[in-house]
């Protein structure tokens, strides 16, 4: 299959490639995960989506951004012609990052790289914010509530950034690999932040290399004794009971009743 910015999101492509928000659906619950690739079930666009996707595709082409507007105008802008307020703050933080000479020339390079590889036995697909060869770097752009909020991870045992709670570094770890199977070389990753707060925090963050021991053998380990054995049908998926399709098509009949402990159990 040819990928290109038309198809990669479609359902035939994620049948074909696994890809970093493929692996977190099957991490978060396996049952909407396999939902997901059969077609039974369409995650739903949430307006967080469109106003994280009015942001990076500032940073893509002025066509891009454009085209991109005029398809969400009636989200994006009210009666009056003005932003809504959810579209001023995301305005505020493409004007912050602009304005920065360094999250700019993290930025610099190809915008929206669509790369194929292979890992852990299955296809894997990426798309990379922006990608610089002469420098060998790569840049992805994400937007959070505080750059320095601790946040609890079960996965990392104990408190964490953003970075390691939305498994940003897994998805640096992911597109590193992937940069090296096409260009046999590994480039260096930047996150640029960027925040939600009046006035914007930013940041320009690395990853050292020592963290991607863990994420490969975490990606190994949960590719071949959980989402493998899906794929090839070896074994029936687990539902989380709390996800969006878990929720929609949960039948009590099957579940049965629970003990008031049950419902704080992870």
């Amino acid at each position: 299959m040819n990928l290109n910015k038309e198809n990669y999101y479609s359902p035939e492509a994620n049948q074909l490639y696994m890809s970093v928000s493929l692996f977190k659906r099957f991490v978060q619950c396996e049952a909407a995960a396999m939902a997901t690739l059969t077609g039974e079930y369409q995650q739903p666009t949430t307006p967080a989506m469109i106003v994280g996707n009015y942001v990076h595709s500032a940073f893509d082409s002025d066509e891009a951004f454009g085209e991109f507007v005029r398809q969400h105008s009636d989200v994006i802008y009210n009666r009056k012609g003005d932003l809504y307020r959810d579209y001023q703050v995301a305005q505020d933080m493409i004007n912050t990052l602009k304005d920065d000479e360094l999250a700019m020339f993290a930025l610099d390079g190809e915008k929206e790289v669509i790369l194929k590889g292979e890992l852990f036995g299955q296809p894997w697909k990426c798309r990379i914010d922006s990608i610089n060869h002469e420098r060998k770097t790569f840049a992805d752009i994400k937007t959070t509530q505080d750059l320095h909020k601790r946040i609890w991870s079960d996965k990392y045992s104990g408190w964490v950034s953003f970075v390691e709670a939305y498994d940003y570094v897994f998805q640096m770890y992911i597109y590193r690999e992937l940069i090296h199977q096409n260009f046999d070389e590994y480039y260096e990753p930047y996150i640029v932040a960027v925040t939600k707060e009046s006035p914007n925090n930013k940041a320009v963050i690395s990853i050292d290399e020592e963290r991607y021991t863990f994420e490969h053998d975490y990606a190994k380990l949960t590719m071949e004794d959980y989402i493998l054995p899906l794929l090839s049908k070896e074994r029936q998926p687990n539902r989380c009971e709390r996800c969006e399709y878990c929720r929609k098509t949960k039948q009590l009949r099957l579940q049965g009743v629970i003990e008031v402990a049950e419902l704080l159990a992870e």
